[in-house]
């Protein structure tokens, strides 16, 4: 049975003068979540502590009733995109997306097919042998997305995928994750700034304000649920308070 569950379960992490709290939060296989939030609310430090990459202050993060910070990197089923794809640009597309292969011992002629796969199936078997810097942002995109799935993971992490993107391509990658998610059943988990991005390929969404997680509700009661009063605020769902006259 294909796993891909995630739990959070009093957590506090701090990075540097940053603490982030999340007292509750789990994640089902297959499902994709969204967390939306303030710039710096701590939407990539969750990310990352669910991908194992630093120690918590306390709580713990179970990955199909595991605690990462047990589980040594190779049996963490992962994959995780930033928003600025973090490609070898010194390294093709297809070197890019067969590296996390060849680290894993995978067997050359295994690794080249599995390589091969993946151009097909994102369309980008074309610029293969291209390099990061002479390629569009779509396809860097999708050479990202590539490389995270080569190694079929059971959890993708997406930083703020598709936000550096015109709308057009936007739309496009918006159907890839879908065909993704469809083809590979993983766990889908990406932080985002756009509501209507959040809602339309989000099956549930949580709102991360002032370094904690506020609210989790389905995808499609976003904008129609009832909040704390800071979280209607930054949905826009009500004007914020006038200041108070002074008197003279």
């Amino acid at each position: 049975m294909r796993g891909g569950s995630i739990e959070v379960q009093g957590m506090r992490v701090r990075r540097g003068s940053f603490e982030l709290c999340v007292d509750e939060l789990s994640v089902s296989p297959r499902e994709i979540f969204a967390i939306v939030g303030e710039t710096g609310a701590g939407k990539t430090v969750l990310l990352e502590a669910i991908a194992g990459a630093f120690a918590l202050e306390s709580g713990r993060i179970l990955l199909d009733g595991k605690d990462v910070r047990c589980l040594p990197v190779q049996q963490r089923r992962m994959g995780i995109v930033y928003q600025d794809h973090a490609l070898f640009p010194h390294m093709s597309v297809a070197d890019n997306i067969g590296y996390g292969l060849r680290m894993a011992g995978v067997a050359k002629d295994e690794a080249a097919r599995r390589v091969a796969d993946m151009l097909e199936l994102f369309g980008i078997a074309h610029i293969a042998e291209r390099y990061p810097g002479i390629i569009s942002g779509g396809e860097a995109q999708r050479t990202a997305l590539a490389r995270a799935l080569v190694l079929q993971p059971e959890i993708l992490l997406l930083d703020e995928p598709f936000s550096a993107l015109d709308p057009t391509t936007k739309r496009r990658m918006y159907q890839t994750l879908r065909d993704v998610h469809g083809r590979f059943g993983c766990t889908v988990v990406f932080v985002t700034h756009d509501f209507n991005e959040a809602s339309s390929l989000a099956q549930r969404v949580g709102i991360i304000l002032g370094g904690a997680l506020q609210a989790v509700c389905p995808a499609g009661e976003l904008f129609e649920r009832e909040f704390a009063p800071q979280v209607m605020q930054f949905l826009g769902r009500h004007p914020a308070p006038l200041p108070r006259a002074v008197s003279s």
